[in-house]
């Protein structure tokens, strides 16, 4: 496989990321914090240092999402869902110094 090919697998596989995320969304109301990062446009890892960022920032603030249970390779572990409300408070609480961060961050404020 030549780069452009992989490039161009990268890109349709973090468009469709994103596209399923935003939908999740709206239809369920309630997200993990990974969701919502995924959302913003960020790639797998991204979302995962996004989200324990806003983790911490959540908890500060004493935001609790809704309880809940996510299953991976048929194992379950419990999460948190969070409210696109809740997300804006968060994100708002949020100071990334990384551009990409930065540019995730308004768009988790405009959720």
């Amino acid at each position: 496989m030549n780069s452009k090919a992989r490039t161009a697998r990268q890109t349709l596989r973090n468009r469709i990321a994103t596209t399923h995320a935003k939908a999740r969304i709206a239809r369920k109301g309630l997200a993990t914090l990974a969701t919502y990062a995924t959302a913003a446009g960020l790639g797998r890892k991204e979302a995962a240092s996004v989200a324990g960022s806003l983790r911490t920032n959540a908890k500060k603030l004493g935001i609790n999402g809704a309880a809940g249970v996510a299953f991976r390779k048929g194992m379950r572990r419990v999460c948190s869902r969070f409210t696109p409300a809740q997300i804006h408070t968060v994100a708002a609480a949020y100071r990334p110094r990384k551009s990409t961060y930065i540019a995730a961050r308004a768009a988790l404020l405009a959720v």
